[in-house]
């Protein structure tokens, strides 16, 4: 699992789905912060973004580089401490030129509750599956022999 938080520390501009409805919006986003297996992100209230996701917190990302892809699931927190939104905004050098104090954002984290990393690299591809929740983790393959989750 290691291996894929790794990755996401180094790939951190990611595609982020959440839900209006039941119809699916995907748009790409940047991981501000990363503490261990939580991922802190910076949107504005007035973004649609914002708004999905108080209606639907439920949220999907997939990070791709390298025949290596990581999708994680879970369910944003809306609570993020201060120290860190300051952080965030400190550490960001394009959060001070769209807006003029850290408390102009809306901050929220995912604690992953799953994750899935993909290396199409080797033969036969890797394929494992963390269940963070309950702390299951499975391995399988890609293709005819795949035995792992959609």
């Amino acid at each position: 699992m290691q291996t894929a938080l790794d990755f996401l520390k180094a790939h951190n501009e990611i595609a982020l789905a959440t839900c209006e409805g039941n119809l699916p919006h995907l748009r790409i986003f940047q991981i501000m912060r990363q503490e261990d297996s939580t991922l802190y992100f910076a949107t504005s209230a007035k973004k649609a973004v914002w708004h999905e996701l108080q209606a639907n917190p439920n949220v999907d990302l997939l990070a791709y580089a390298d025949n290596i892809s990581v999708r994680c699931s879970g369910i944003v927190n809306f609570e993020v401490e201060d120290e860190v939104k300051r952080w965030i905004y400190d550490n960001n050098p394009v959060l001070p030129r769209l807006y003029t104090s850290y408390d102009k954002l809306e901050y929220f984290c995912l604690p992953i509750a799953e994750l899935d990393y993909f290396d199409l690299t080797p033969t036969p591809p890797v394929f494992k599956h963390y269940d963070l929740v309950t702390g299951e983790a499975s391995n399988g393959f890609v293709g005819e022999r795949f035995q792992g989750k959609d």
